[in-house]
């Protein structure tokens, strides 16, 4: 399950809660701050607290607008079978949070493109409006504004590169030609990786080549994106990696074998049953065959031998918790899912094959198998 951001709830959308984090409170002085002398110039007789809350109705409407991407995000999610998690206004704009395994490049790339979409939607619409404006004044103002950031993020969100909407559909474009979704996380995070170093590139280059000089606050933002694309495309990276390994492991490569003995049984017959095996768990079933836990060897191996032919296996059971039980032929996310909410702490639950005990599972293993080896 997806960890839930920190922040205070202002509503739900999708079935899931709409977040405004603490940092988007910073956001908001911030970018009220920086378009204060864009209204003082629009209008100079206006008194410092005008000014301020006509920027900030600015920063209002264009968070309005982030909110609309996401929510096109999350409805488009949970129409493609998605269990719709969060939804959060950040220092970066927002996010929205949604689980379940993505099965087609089709669905991913649906959902990434709507929310850029919406943002160019909005902008011709701001636009229209501001062109019906009669005279020039602070409303046309805000119509203008919006129309433009609209169009900036719509237009900056589809450039093909990771953790960008635009990247998403790259990858789900490069997992449809090749059929490895791997392979399409690793393009676009190296495009994205592109894309953030063009991002500084650009606010130093570009002024130069117009014969001026580069702008302090205009490179402090480059560089602030640019670090922001950087890091997100090598999380993907890692994400697409690690998914990969997910997607590898399964419980029949995963399991211990198991020596399967009733309830009642002796620690002397089930040690018996054991013997000669390598790697083995024994697994205590009840009369109906149903698993009730597995021996604890070191426990077992604490009972005097003379106390071992009548000391029962239940004497140095450990109870499986009630349905941890997984299927042999279970792999994957759905594992790691079943694992997550039914193994409720275990350390072994019980394989079964055909609805009969054939092992054990390491839950231990499991989380090896999935820990990334090393640096890459």
């Amino acid at each position: 399950m997806t960890q839930r951001s920190s922040g205070w709830t202002i509503g739900r959308v999708a079935g899931a809660p709409v977040l405004v984090t603490p940092s988007w409170f910073l956001a908001a002085v911030v970018l009220t701050v920086l378009f204060a002398p864009t209204v003082r110039s629009y209008a100079p007789g206006m008194d410092i607290l005008g000014v301020l809350i006509v920027s900030f109705a600015f920063v209002l409407l264009l968070f309005g607008s982030v909110f609309c991407h996401e929510v096109s995000h999350a409805l488009v999610a949970r129409s493609r079978g998605h269990r719709v998690d969060e939804l959060a206004l950040t220092l970066m704009g927002g996010h929205t949070a949604y689980s379940g395994e993505v099965r087609r490049p089709l669905d991913s790339a649906l959902v990434a493109v709507v929310g850029p979409l919406t943002n160019l939607a909005l902008a011709a619409v701001f636009w229209v409006a501001f062109q019906a404006q009669p005279v020039a004044s602070i409303p046309a103002l805000l119509l203008y504004a919006g129309a433009f950031s609209n169009a900036f993020v719509g237009a900056f969100n589809l450039l093909p590169g990771l953790p960008l909407d635009g990247g998403q559909v790259l990858e789900s474009a490069v997992w449809a030609a090749t059929g490895s979704r791997a392979r399409g996380t690793v393009a676009a995070g190296w495009v994205g990786r592109v894309v953030g170093v063009g991002v500084v590139a650009g606010a130093l280059l570009w002024p130069l080549a117009q014969g001026g000089r580069p702008d302090l606050v205009t490179v402090m933002w480059a560089a602030l994106i640019g670090a922001f694309l950087w890091s997100g495309a090598t999380e993907a990276m890692r994400a697409g990696r690690r998914r990969e390994t997910v997607a590898r492991i399964d419980v029949r490569s995963l399991a211990i074998a198991a020596v399967v003995v009733p309830t009642g049984t002796s620690l002397t017959d089930a040690g018996r049953a054991a013997n000669g095996r390598r790697e083995v768990a024994v697994v205590v079933v009840d009369a109906d065959g149903a698993p009730r836990g597995w021996v604890d060897s070191r426990a077992a191996a604490s009972v005097p031998a003379d106390q071992a032919g009548s000391t029962p296996v239940e004497a140095v059971l450990v109870p499986f918790p009630a349905g941890s039980q997984v299927s042999a032929d279970a792999s994957g996310p759905a594992l790691l899912e079943h694992l997550a909410q039914s193994s409720g702490g275990a350390r072994v639950v019980p394989v079964l094959d055909g609805g009969r005990v054939t092992g054990v599972l390491d839950v231990a293993r499991v989380a090896a198998a999935v820990r990334p080896q090393g640096r890459r």
